[in-house]
């Protein structure tokens, strides 16, 4: 059975993600070990593979010192650009 495409919106939340991450100089695994969730997990979101859930989100910002409100403008960013 063939994959799917990644749905378009989860594709630019992960590319957010990605340059929030990569902007601070953080691997995967740091971000992951900062948010306490595992890499693979980071990994899958960024390439968007995963409907992401709320709360992750909010960790997420936790971990990258940001709100909620600034990871979904990028988000937006992105879809606009991409």
């Amino acid at each position: 059975m063939p994959r799917r495409r990644p749905d378009p919106l989860l594709t630019a939340f992960g590319s957010a993600i990605r340059r929030m991450r990569k902007g601070r100089g953080w691997s995967q695994e740091e971000l992951a070990d900062r948010v306490g969730i595992h890499r693979t997990y980071v990994g899958d979101v960024e390439r968007g593979l995963r409907n992401i859930g709320l709360i992750n989100i909010g960790r997420i910002a936790v971990a990258l010192g940001v709100s909620v409100a600034t990871i979904m403008t990028e988000v937006e960013r992105e879809r606009t650009q991409g």
